[in-house]
């Protein structure tokens, strides 16, 4: 599998990310096991995960295949801190505190002594910005973390954060930037993305798929084993089953029809190879999913297909 450099910095992602949201609760640990042998056999080095995820499950299960699947150092482990679920509501706290709290516990439950990459989960107005970032750099200085990044920021807070890790001064820099990127949901184009251009900032994609819809699996309805049709899951799904979203699947699937390829290889080619896009994060329940996604890393798409794919879906 292709690999990317990360911005100006020195780190390298499988242009194919390994998510791991499910572990632990939709995945158990057999499945999540041969999805990590598959991903590592297809030459994928990235795998990530967050403190929240399964409320440390994710981890956890993670860190049960560490050193037994594949030596640490093949690895390039990314997790996320200061989103909870401590009050059975969502909480976000970027406070330093809190956030190297998150990052010692990510630790304890993965087993390692540091991790890859470890990012600000999304953005808290209730915490100045210069705090949160202190937490980067308390981490990168004591070994903790080996990069730092963010997540969920919108393109003034890109910049706003980037600015201020400049490493002329000694700061942690900001080395890649993670959002969400479909043909379903464009709008990093507008800022993020171009902030992250020019700030040599990498781009890392969550939901390439469009949270699955892109892969049609809700043409026809909602399927009883779906994410859509499970509790955790279906107001982060039901956003994209409007007629909008219907239009852009039924493109993809003409497509498809006409390269001989599956939605999922159209769609995921589609982000993989867009201006800017350091590495896709993927996100799939079980191995045979896993099995389809890793057969796009052959697929190029003609550019009329891109172009006709990006009328449609134009923000």
């Amino acid at each position: 599998m292709e690999k990317r450099q990360v911005g100006n910095s020195g780190l390298r992602l499988s242009r194919i990310g390994l998510g791991t949201m499910t572990w632990g609760r939709d995945t158990d640990e057999h499945e999540a096991a041969e999805q990590l042998r598959l991903f590592l056999d297809a030459g994928g080095n990235f795998v990530d995960t967050a403190a929240v995820y399964g409320d440390g499950d994710s981890e956890r299960v993670l860190g049960g295949l560490i050193g037994v699947l594949a030596p640490r150092e093949d690895l390039v482990i990314a997790t996320k801190a200061g989103i909870s679920f401590k009050t059975g509501e969502r909480v976000v706290d970027n406070s330093k505190s809190s956030l190297l709290g998150d990052l010692d516990r990510s630790l304890s439950r993965l087993g390692v002594d540091h991790v890859d990459l470890w990012q600000v989960h999304t953005w808290d107005p209730n915490v100045p910005l210069e705090e949160t970032l202190s937490a980067l750099d308390q981490a990168v200085i004591s070994g903790r973390a080996r990069y730092a990044g963010i997540s969920n920021f919108s393109g003034w807070q890109t910049a706003r954060a980037a600015t201020l890790q400049n490493p002329l001064f000694g700061r942690a820099q900001i080395s890649s930037t993670q959002n969400e990127y479909s043909l379903l949901n464009r709008k990093v184009e507008r800022e993020v993305l171009p902030a992250a251009t020019a700030l040599g900032i990498g781009f890392l994609a969550w939901s390439p798929l469009g949270r699955g819809v892109l892969t049609g699996k809700y043409r026809g309805g909602l399927p009883s084993d779906s994410r859509g049709a499970s509790p955790h899951f279906a107001n982060f799904i039901e956003p994209y089953l409007d007629d909008r979203a219907g239009r852009i699947v039924e493109a993809v699937f003409v497509a498809a029809d006409g390269l001989g390829l599956s939605p999922l290889e159209i769609s995921l080619a589609w982000v993989r190879d867009a201006p800017g896009v350091t590495s896709s994060v993927i996100g799939a329940r079980t191995a045979a999913q896993l099995r389809g996604i890793l057969t796009s890393e052959s697929v190029v798409l003609p550019a009329p297909v891109r172009e006709a794919l990006d009328d449609i879906s134009k923000i």
